[in-house]
């Protein structure tokens, strides 16, 4: 039996590929957005352009090298959310905007949306789990990757992580994104960096729906599995909405 479902109704968000700060603009518009509207909203989206996101606490300045970051024709971008460096390419992001005023602890809301993901993935052909403590390490602010090893309840497949994924929220809403890997473009993030937190061993390789599943599927596969575990063990009647729909909730 699944805990009680403490959101309302909840919005099915399929969104074209934009460039970094256009996702996180939306993704923050989105979070503005349900604590006027009460309403969650589940969206898939991908980047029009490689992209390297910033963990909001993260230190970044002076511990990657600017320049080979900008040879290489990657974008850079700041996350609202915590945890460390992603390279967003072959990749599909997710992200769930909620109202928080009645919303369950943090825990048991990453909770929730894992089973949203684990379901999701098991429609397109794979197993993962929440990372066992052995796996777990807890991820401080630094410039070492988001990929290297699993946090608290990251997604894990044959070992290795799958799914990263950060929560913020403040007194009215809250928002959880991360990212599923199509293809391993995360073991190039070590050449970027510089300084005290340069990795001198390489990262461990990550899972990536390519291995698992001998091809790589892209957003809306991804997007039409996920809808349907929300459907499942959220909400039903989800309705899906519109790119357009979003409004920028900042004022």
């Amino acid at each position: 039996m699944h805990p009680r479902r403490s959101y309302s109704h909840w919005r099915l968000l399929i969104a074209a590929p934009r460039s970094g700060a256009e996702n996180m603009a939306r993704d923050t518009a989105l979070q503005a957005r349900a604590a006027r509207t009460g309403e969650t909203v589940f969206s898939i989206y991908s980047w029009s352009r490689p992209t390297l996101s910033f963990g909001r606490n993260q230190p970044a300045s002076g511990l990657y090298d600017v320049g080979k970051i900008r040879a290489a024709d990657i974008d850079v971008v700041r996350r609202p959310t915590g945890g460390r460096a992603i390279l967003h390419h072959r990749e599909v992001t997710y992200s769930v905007t909620a109202p928080a005023k009645d919303a369950a602890p943090l825990r048991e809301t990453y909770s929730r949306i894992n089973r949203i993901l684990q379901t999701g993935l098991r429609q397109l052909g794979v197993s993962v789990e929440p990372a066992s403590p052995s796996q777990q390490r807890a991820a401080a602010p630094s410039a070492r990757p988001c990929f290297e090893t699993p946090g608290e309840g990251e997604l894990v497949a044959h070992g290795g992580k799958l799914v990263g994924s950060a929560q913020w929220r403040d007194d009215c809403s809250l928002l959880q994104h991360g990212s599923i890997l199509v293809d391993d473009d995360q073991s190039t993030l070590p050449g970027f960096v510089v300084g005290v937190d340069a990795v001198s061993e390489s990262v461990p390789v990550p899972a990536t729906l390519h291995a698992l599943l001998g091809r790589s599927p892209d957003a809306a596969e991804v997007a039409s599995a996920m809808f349907d575990a929300v459907r499942l063990l959220e909400d039903p009647d989800a309705s899906e909405m519109a790119e357009g729909d979003v409004r920028d909730e900042r004022g």
